[in-house]
């Protein structure tokens, strides 16, 4: 039986998620982040600013940017103190109204992220390697839907883009939560200002390329993260899980600890590895292709 982001009704549609505009601290307008995003291909993008004081508590309104191919989605990077560390909290909120209030007086981390939630959105933890979160900072905010397991500006600007170890010690203490790879472009990598973008993207499967039925299908684990192959089908029936992807040299499952399956070869378009050993517990697929390129479904609960 397909897993539920494969067998779900629709189609899949590539976006990104988390990027930044000259309405807090990116180098390019609202239009032009959208315009790049659209030529090179993707499906729709959430324009997510700081929404900080400091600019305004901007949310982008982009819906002038949509056409018949391409949407957005309208959301923000929200801040409030304090981590565990003591830095200000990054929480990624896709689906906010247009209308959403800006941060009431002392207002946590933790009480920014649920109101963002009943606000309606699919809330992430951007970044975690970046900043250091650590695991009581992920217990604070028990609504996440999702971990970035890549930020592709935090690996090209600081090399700390990881959260696969994060997302797995969450998952370890029985929390069910996803992956999500993104850009955080600011456009300041590069002369030609695309460095930083363009490096992690998600493929949602739903009903249509509307807002609300992408978000919806993000909340419900309908997607995959990817930094270039692809993830075509996933399967699990009594003894084994069967991964179809695009050409890669390896395909594996990963679970507690040191828990793993995999195959390996040249040209590989698909695995069908024994889950046995995750019996009980979780394991989520990861994909290498032939230039080191990753993706990852999102844990499968066994």
């Amino acid at each position: 039986m397909s897993v539920e982001a494969f067998a779900a009704p629709g189609n899949f549609y590539r976006g990104n998620l988390h990027t930044h505009s000259t309405l807090s601290d990116g180098k390019l307008d609202p239009k032009e982040v959208c315009t790049r995003y659209r030529e090179r291909g993707y499906d729709f993008i959430c324009l997510s600013d700081h929404f900080m004081p400091h600019y305004d508590y901007p949310i982008a309104d982009t819906r002038p940017f949509r056409t018949n191919n391409f949407t957005t989605i309208l959301g923000a990077e929200c801040h409030a103190p304090a981590t565990e560390q003591g830095e200000k909290w990054h929480i990624l909120a896709v689906g906010l109204p247009a209308d959403f209030p800006p941060n009431t007086a002392n207002e946590t981390g933790p009480e920014l992220a649920q109101r963002c939630l009943d606000a309606g959105a699919f809330v992430a933890i951007p970044h975690p390697e970046w900043y250091a979160l650590t695991a009581g900072d992920a217990a604070s905010i028990p609504g996440a839907h999702a971990v970035e397991v890549y930020n592709h500006t935090s690996q090209i600007l600081n090399g700390r883009g990881g959260g696969s170890y994060y997302l797995d010690d969450i998952l370890n203490t029985g929390r069910r939560i996803n992956a999500l790879a993104c850009d955080d472009a600011h456009w300041v990598a590069g002369e030609d200002q695309n460095r930083d973008a363009f490096g992690g993207w998600v493929m949602v499967k739903a009903e249509q390329n509307e807002p609300d039925a992408l978000v919806e299908a993000l909340k419900l684990g309908r997607y995959y993260s990817s930094q270039g192959p692809e993830i075509n089908n996933v399967a699990v029936d009594d003894d084994f899980i069967t991964i179809d992807t695009s050409p890669c040299f390896q395909i594996s499952l990963v679970g507690r600890a040191s828990r793993n399956e995999k195959a390996s070869g040249t040209g590989m378009t698909s695995a069908r590895l024994p889950w046995e050993k995750f019996a009980g517990d979780w394991c989520r697929v990861v994909v290498i292709d032939e230039d080191g390129k990753l993706a990852w479904s999102n844990p499968i609960y066994l």
